[in-house]
C-alpha cells in the first residue's frame, strides 16, 4: 500500500527537489514556477528568447534556461544540460507551447513543423531521456505533466493545427503513463481560457466568459492547484484535469 507522505518546505529544500516547466517565462508556467519556488521547490524554466521576467527570476531563486524546442537539435541540447546540471528533477511540467492561427501556415508566415516539435516531439524525448531515472531517492522523477489545452476535445476552426498537436500530446499521456508506471505518475492539464490579456477589451472578455457555465476568470492560480494535486497525489495517472470552467456543457 502507498503511503501518503506531505513533505515540508524546509525538507523540500533539503532534498534539492528540482522541478523544470518549460516555458515558465511567462503566463501560467511562470505563475507556476512562483508558486512551486514558494513551497520550497527548486523551480527551473525555459525560455524561447530573452524577456524582461529574466531578472525578476533570479530575484526570486528561480533557475532559467535557453532552449528552442522547434528544432530538435534545440531539444536534445536542452537534455543535455538538464542531465549534467539537475540530473534528478523531481518532475516536469511540459508548459511551452506555440499558438498562431491556421492562415499563417498557409500563407507560409509559420512553420507546422514547428507546432510538432515544440508539442509533440519535445515531450517525446524529454520523458524518454528522463523515465529511466531511478525512483530511490525523495528527489527522484515522480511526476509528468502535459500541459494541453481545451480545444483538444472540441477542436477548433481557426487553430486546427495547433489544437491537432496538442490533442497529440494528450494521447501520449495515455502511453507514457502506461510504460511509466508505477515509478512515474504522468498527467495533463487542459485548460481554456483561464486569465485574460491586459490588452482584451471588456466586450471580448464578456463574450468569453459566458463560454463557460461558472461565467468567470478564474486566474492562473486554478492551474497551480491542478499542478499541486497531481504532484501530491499517490493514485492518480494517465488521466486529464479540465480545466475549463463547464465550457463543455455549453
Amino acid at each position: 500500500m502507498t503511503e501518503t507522505k506531505i513533505i515540508y518546505k524546509w525538507e523540500r529544500e533539503m532534498a534539492g527537489e528540482t522541478v523544470i516547466i518549460t516555458g515558465g517565462a511567462q503566463r501560467l508556467g511562470l505563475y507556476n514556477a512562483e508558486r512551486l519556488a514558494e513551497e520550497g521547490y527548486r523551480a527551473v524554466v525555459t525560455y524561447r528568447r530573452k524577456r524582461d521576467t529574466l531578472k525578476y527570476l533570479e530575484e526570486k531563486g528561480i533557475g532559467a534556461i535557453q532552449a528552442g524546442f522547434s528544432t530538435e537539435k534545440g531539444i536534445d541540447d536542452f537534455i543535455n544540460a538538464v542531465l549534467k546540471t539537475h540530473s534528478s528533477p523531481r518532475a516536469v511540467i511540459h508548459n511551452a507551447s506555440l499558438w498562431f492561427p491556421d492562415n499563417l501556415i498557409l500563407e507560409g508566415k509559420e512553420r507546422f513543423s514547428d507546432l510538432v516539435n515544440v508539442h509533440m516531439l519535445a515531450p517525446f524525448k524529454i520523458n524518454y531521456a528522463f523515465k529511466p531515472l531511478p525512483d530511490s531517492s525523495p528527489s527522484a522523477m515522480k511526476d509528468i505533466i502535459h500541459m494541453t489545452d481545451f480545444t483538444v476535445f472540441k477542436g477548433s476552426g481557426y487553430h486546427a493545427a495547433y489544437s491537432g498537436t496538442k490533442a497529440a500530446l494528450e494521447n501520449m499521456t495515455l502511453s507514457f503513463s502506461a510504460m511509466s508506471g508505477p515509478g512515474i505518475q504522468i498527467n495533463n492539464i487542459a485548460p481554456a481560457l483561464v486569465k485574460f490579456n491586459a490588452w482584451d477589451d471588456e466586450e471580448y472578455r464578456k463574450a468569453a466568459a459566458k463560454k463557460s457555465i461558472m461565467g468567470f476568470e478564474p486566474g492562473e492560480a486554478v492551474a497551480c492547484q491542478a499542478v499541486s494535486y497531481l504532484m501530491n497525489s499517490p493514485y492518480v495517472t494517465g488521466t486529464c484535469l479540465h480545466l475549463d470552467g463547464g465550457r463543455h456543457l455549453v
